[in-house]
């Protein structure tokens, strides 16, 4: 079940906005505040403190720190992605090498596309960046070779699967090496200390949400090269098919290439409204953008309400031109991709807003009795 479903069972735990307005239960943050001679919380005091600094302005001072000024995988200046898990700053291309890695493994997040909150750069902070990443993860390199910014895609996959899911260079008192069908598995010894930090307990945390799971047989994925990434804005959806009594408790699941992610589940609602921004790598090859949308269920298997493909080839083609031309709004923007034979549906203009690259989309869901999606779809530069 998830969080929404277990709030709705007897005897489940209440959550914090439950306890706020449940007779006799303790006052939650808010209502502190209000009370005469409360303590003032974090924020408040922050704000109330003479010369406190902003959590952009802290983001930015650990970019400033030497170790953080290339990639820590591959040593590219100017990283603006960082792995959360391991509080690394990454650079584009291995940001997307540790996507295909999955979410479970490596987090990944962007300085300037992404809303950071303080305890996000608390832990960055505490991590020590770059340089004491390095020094754990790669303490015992011995005669592989790191790659470089301008190393091939395989390369880069090889050395970041190997530091960060295999864990191959940390030090061989913290890891066993198990040959298995021809294959090396490095696994974690049981008598581990926490010289991981939070980083691996976070990454741990996500596993532990999946314990009940079933185990599924990995799939072999071959090495991918990422063009770019995708910011897909999940608005609403409109007149969707009826799966329950009365209604639905309609979700959506991104897929592109063997990447997937999932929105929030909007309870009984047939027009529901998401304002959910996933993102997403781009592969090359570019595939179509697959989504398919269900109703969520408690006790049975979840039923489709749905699906659709989208093709983001003249996206990805406009935010290349916008990128390396000097095209400056959506008028010379079409232009130029006509000029270059590229055609936009009518139904799904691409336009310039704020120096963005956006493309709004509304599709008929197929395979289902009826149903539309609106989205907003954002082709996220490669310098940024």
């Amino acid at each position: 079940m998830g969080a929404s479903d277990q709030a709705n069972q007897p005897g489940a735990k209440m959550g914090t906005g439950d306890q706020a307005n449940h007779p006799g239960s303790k006052m939650g943050t808010g209502d502190q505040a209000n009370q005469p001679g409360a303590k003032m919380g974090t924020s408040d005091q922050a704000n109330n403190q003479p010369g406190s600094i902003a959590t952009t302005e802290r983001l930015d001072r650990l970019l400033s720190q030497p170790a953080n000024r290339c990639c820590a995988d591959c040593g590219a200046p100017d990283p603006k992605w960082v792995s959360l898990t391991f509080g690394a700053f990454i650079c584009i291309k291995c940001s997307g090498a540790h996507r295909s890695l999955g979410v479970h493994i490596s987090k990944v997040v962007s300085v300037k596309l992404d809303e950071w909150t303080d305890e996000q750069v608390d832990f960055l902070t505490d991590s020590g960046g770059n340089g004491a990443l390095n020094t754990t993860y790669e303490a015992f390199l011995g005669n592989y070779t790191k790659p470089r910014q301008d190393c091939s895609a395989d390369d880069r996959n090889d050395f970041i699967r190997r530091k960060y899911e295999f864990q191959q260079f940390l030090s061989n008192q913290q890891l066993s090496c198990v040959s298995q069908n021809g294959k090396h598995h490095y696994q974690q010894q049981q008598s581990s200390s926490n010289r991981y930090g939070l980083g691996h307990a976070f990454r741990n945390s996500w596993r532990r949400k999946e314990d009940h799971k079933p185990v599924k047989k990995p799939v072999e994925v071959g090495m991918v090269e990422f063009v770019g990434l995708i910011k897909v804005n999940i608005l609403r959806g409109t007149n969707l098919a009826i799966r329950d009594v009365m209604s639905s408790d309609p979700y959506v699941i991104l897929n592109l290439g063997h990447q997937s992610m999932k929105t929030k589940v909007i309870k009984s609602s047939l027009n529901p409204v998401w304002n959910e921004r996933l993102l997403l790598s781009i592969p090359d090859p570019i595939p179509l953008l697959k989504l398919q949308v269900y109703d969520k269920d408690t006790f049975t298997t979840d039923d489709r309400m749905g699906e659709a493909e989208i093709n983001i080839q003249p996206l990805v083609a406009a935010a290349r031109a916008y990128e390396t031309k000097s095209v400056t709004d959506t008028v010379e923007l079409n232009k130029l991709l006509a000029k270059d034979g590229i055609w936009i549906p009518r139904d799904s203009p691409i336009s310039v807003i704020d120096n963005k690259v956006k493309q709004e989309v509304t599709v008929r869901l197929q395979n289902v009795e009826r149903g539309h999606l609106e989205m907003e779809l954002e082709c996220v530069p490669l310098t940024q």
